[in-house]
């Protein structure tokens, strides 16, 4: 089946989490990958927790699916010449690391776009390439703390709380592959590439404020509310007799539904209710009104009751009941793939269901350097004496 990005080369200089995942993206689209590896080490995902039985990360495998791995020293002379090689041939670069670093290498933007003037140069970091942070180091907790998710995070009486996942890291790769996309549409109007600044902070924060736009009128400073939703309730999470269950009322017929399901039509039309934003001036008395009259039922009870009334709702499932949930087995978002070392590993689906060109994950990640002679061979046309003798030099 055709790809979208088919025909279109990216050379990977990323490693971790946020640059891996935006060059998956567009591998699974379709795009030829080539990750640039340390030699003797690779991308240090490669070691990390957790593990296969056959001692293979299973981060890594996540990914960097399909991609080739060759390694290169940028160290050297050498090597700095054979990347430079590379990047006359490609269509996309991608690095994270951090801001500054390629320049020193002789590898930035305003030097590589003297080889290659249509090439699309995308930089994922911390805090971005400009300002007062941009030379400062970041993690995804960092940017999680500085883009203010953990000031809202948490509940009103906890300390403040992280994303249950690396969501610094994916936005910074779901931004950065978006740009890419963008820009590559743009080079087909104008032939011209450009340079992408992403920063994981500004991708935090563009998430962050929407839901919290106010304090610039109100200037009051936003609370955690832990599960609840800070401008509509009833709206979180909240306990059955033996589990819990999440229920979404948005509007007001939602609001005369549910009343009419727990038997309190008397409180139709009270003022105090009526309206979404009459509701949220009324948190807690919202989550007693739920749960006095949930807690006298099971989760199963609830749902059924809500569902017949179209009242969006669900379980709160347990990990291993998602991880087995037919709806996600059902869209393949649970795949197989064959790992040479491992064997058959089970790792996240793709995401894009399209009709003409869907993407694909089910692709092995590859061993360090195992692209070297197709990528130097292939693509740059050295002989196996030059091959052997740039591995022998350390250079590859």
């Amino acid at each position: 089946m055709a790809r979208a990005l088919e025909g279109i080369r990216v050379l990977d200089f990323t490693q971790f989490m946020a640059g891996p995942y935006c060059s998956l993206l567009l591998r699974e689209l379709g795009a030829e990958v080539i990750k640039v590896e340390v030699p003797g080490r690779g991308d240090p995902e490669r070691v990390s927790m957790p593990l296969t039985e056959k001692r293979e990360a299973l981060q890594f495998l996540c990914r960097n699916r399909g991609k080739k791995s060759i390694t290169l020293n940028l160290k050297s002379a050498r090597g700095l010449e054979i990347a430079r090689a590379l990047v006359a041939k490609t269509d996309v670069l991608v690095e994270n690391f951090a801001t500054g670093v390629m320049d020193r290498l002789g590898l930035g933007y305003e030097e590589l776009r003297k080889i290659n003037p249509r090439l699309i140069y995308a930089s994922i970091t911390g805090f971005g390439h400009t300002g007062p942070r941009s030379l400062e180091l970041s993690y995804d907790m960092i940017t999680q703390a500085m883009g203010g998710l953990m000031s809202v995070t948490g509940f009103p009486d906890s300390p403040p709380v992280k994303a249950g996942l690396a969501l610094g890291d994916y936005l910074g790769g779901f931004n950065t592959t978006i740009a890419i996309l963008s820009a590559l549409y743009y080079r087909t109007v104008s032939g011209e590439g450009q340079a992408i600044d992403i920063s994981m902070q500004d991708g935090v924060w563009g998430v962050v404020l929407p839901e919290r736009a106010d304090y610039y009128i109100t200037g009051e400073i936003p609370k955690r509310y832990g599960n609840r939703y800070s401008h509509v309730t009833p709206f979180g999470s909240y306990a059955a007799k033996d589990g819990y269950f999440v229920i979404c009322i948005v509007t007001d017929p939602q609001w005369v539904s549910f009343l009419r399901v727990i038997g309190r039509e008397d409180l139709i039309g009270d003022k105090r209710y009526a309206t979404r934003e009459n509701r949220t001036h009324h948190p807690d008395e919202m989550e007693a009104l739920v749960e006095g009259w949930s807690r006298q039922r099971s989760v199963e009870e609830v749902l059924k009751a809500l569902k017949d009334a179209h009242i969006p709702c669900s379980p709160v499932p347990t990990f291993d009941q998602v991880a087995n949930d037919p709806q996600l087995l059902s869209r393949d978002m649970v795949v197989e793939v064959e790992q040479p070392i491992s064997g058959k590993v089970k790792l996240v689906g793709s995401v894009f269901k399209m009709s003409r060109t869907p993407g694909d994950r089910r692709f092995p990640a590859p061993a360090l350097g195992e692209h070297n002679v197709e990528v130097y061979s292939g693509l740059l046309g050295f002989s196996q004496q030059e091959i052997q003798k740039l591995k022998d030099e350390g250079i590859i």
